[in-house]
């Protein structure tokens, strides 16, 4: 039941995804995370991170907590959820379910999973999603990421291009993996991520492609903040934060024109394409020109603030949870 006192909720969440959770955790609210034992996918909980509005519990504990509403990422959270806490969400408690990926099969004609109902309203974390997902008789609207911003780190002393991506050879041409010898033959890539270091053997590029490894956040906004460029390959990914955390920093960017990607780069911060060879061009000219290079970093820090900033991004979760505890729609 909401709390009257200070008009917040208490919200059971998982911890799917770490980054859009780091910014979530942050409003005003109580944010409950199960955790389990053996954590995995359905009982992470903060796996250590400081988050002090979040707390972890079991599903015993759910079981008998009062609940304001349910923030549902997978499909599968709805009957966990009602098992877990004998409330089913969209008719016990109020929900909604935040969509984080673009869809897969056949696209144009892909229907959500919740398409087929109106209880549980959705949310898109990018325009494009909402554009490309069918998503039926369910309340649909978009709410933009929001990170918290690191702070303006960028130096670009390294001629490098710095990349974040998870699990590349897994994933392969969906996040670009492909790309990376073009890009290499003009730059040093630096690349951090999960599962980074197969990508010396998969292309065995020597020295041009150098991985990371999987760090925290500090450690990776700070080695992304010393290379010259971000470059942004994926092609059927949903907005990836690490791209907008980068032009937080205030590097400029190079990305694949794919998704979402050419409405969060504007012409100022750095260059969107299809073509490769294009992309490939504007890494080797801001490799020459750091003062270029700058310029553009700079523009792009101010576009995230601008569009992706944290407060804006609390402030429109705070009006949707409003709708759904109120008994209104997206």
């Amino acid at each position: 039941m909401r709390r009257a006192e200070d008009d917040s909720l208490r919200i059971l969440l998982w911890h799917v995804h770490g980054s859009w959770t780091s910014s979530f955790v942050r409003g005003r609210h109580e944010y409950l995370l199960p955790l389990l034992p053996e954590g995995g996918p359905w009982g992470r909980g903060r796996c250590d991170r400081a988050w002090p509005a979040a707390r972890e519990v079991s599903p015993d504990e759910l079981r008998h907590t009062d609940i304001d509403v349910v923030v549902l990422q997978r499909p599968e959270e709805i009957e966990l959820a009602e098992r877990w806490t004998g409330r089913r969400p969209g008719r016990d408690v109020p929900a909604v379910f935040v969509e984080h990926n673009t869809p897969t099969g056949d696209v144009p004609r892909t229907r959500h999973p919740l398409a087929g109902q109106t209880a549980i309203p959705l949310v898109h974390v990018t325009h494009f999603n909402h554009l490309i997902w069918d998503s039926g008789q369910a309340p649909a609207t978009v709410i933009e990421h929001g990170v918290v911003d690191p702070g303006e780190l960028y130096t670009g002393e390294e001629a490098a291009a710095g990349l974040v991506m998870n699990e590349p050879v897994r994933r392969g041409r969906a996040v670009g993996t492909d790309l990376l010898p073009a890009f290499a033959e003009v730059a040093p890539l630096h690349v951090w991520g999960i599962g980074v270091d197969q990508l010396g053997d998969h292309f065995g590029l020597g020295e041009r492609i150098r991985p990371q490894g999987d760090l925290g956040q500090d450690a990776l906004h700070a080695g992304l903040a010393r290379c010259r460029v971000y470059v942004h390959t994926p092609r059927w990914t949903s907005l990836g934060l690490s791209l907008i955390e980068a032009m937080h920093l205030g590097m400029p960017v190079v990305a694949v024109a794919g998704t979402e990607a050419s409405r969060a780069v504007p012409p100022e911060a750095g260059v969107v394409s299809a073509d490769v060879n294009e992309l490939v061009r504007a890494v080797a000219a801001l490799m020459a020109d750091p003062e270029l290079a700058h310029r553009m970093g700079k523009q792009a820090r101010e576009h995230a603030l601008a569009s992706y900033g944290l407060d804006a991004f609390l402030r429109n979760w705070d009006v949707q949870l409003g709708r759904v505890t109120s008994g209104g729609s997206a």
